[in-house]
């Protein structure tokens, strides 16, 4: 994986790109670390982006965890993250019905 500045692709974009290898993913870094993750889109694109998703949530909930675990909240179980997750599914449909009821 090649690391390419935000600066440089903010100005050079298409020639910073130029000497990537086809299917290379890259990483775009500012001042302050890592920015960005150029991923090239081949194959099933689906798939890709499902796991790409999953794995910015991961990242999402590695932070979210530490916070919890520095407040002194124990772990969530596998049970209490499939409830949750099942509660906001419920309210996002509800709230989409009701949308589209009053149409």
């Amino acid at each position: 994986m090649r690391e390419i500045s935000l600066r440089e692709f903010r100005v050079r974009g298409n020639k910073a790109l130029g000497n990537i290898a086809p299917g290379e993913t890259i990483l775009l870094a500012g001042q302050k670390g890592p920015a960005y993750f150029l991923v090239p889109v081949v194959g099933d694109v689906v798939a890709e982006d499902r796991e790409l998703r999953r794995a910015m949530a991961k990242a999402s909930l590695r932070q979210n965890w530490s916070l919890a675990e520095a407040l002194g909240e124990p772990p969530m179980t596998d049970e209490e993250i499939d409830r949750e997750i099942e509660e906001v599914r419920t309210a996002r449909l509800r709230e989409k019905l009701g949308e589209e009821v009053s149409r």
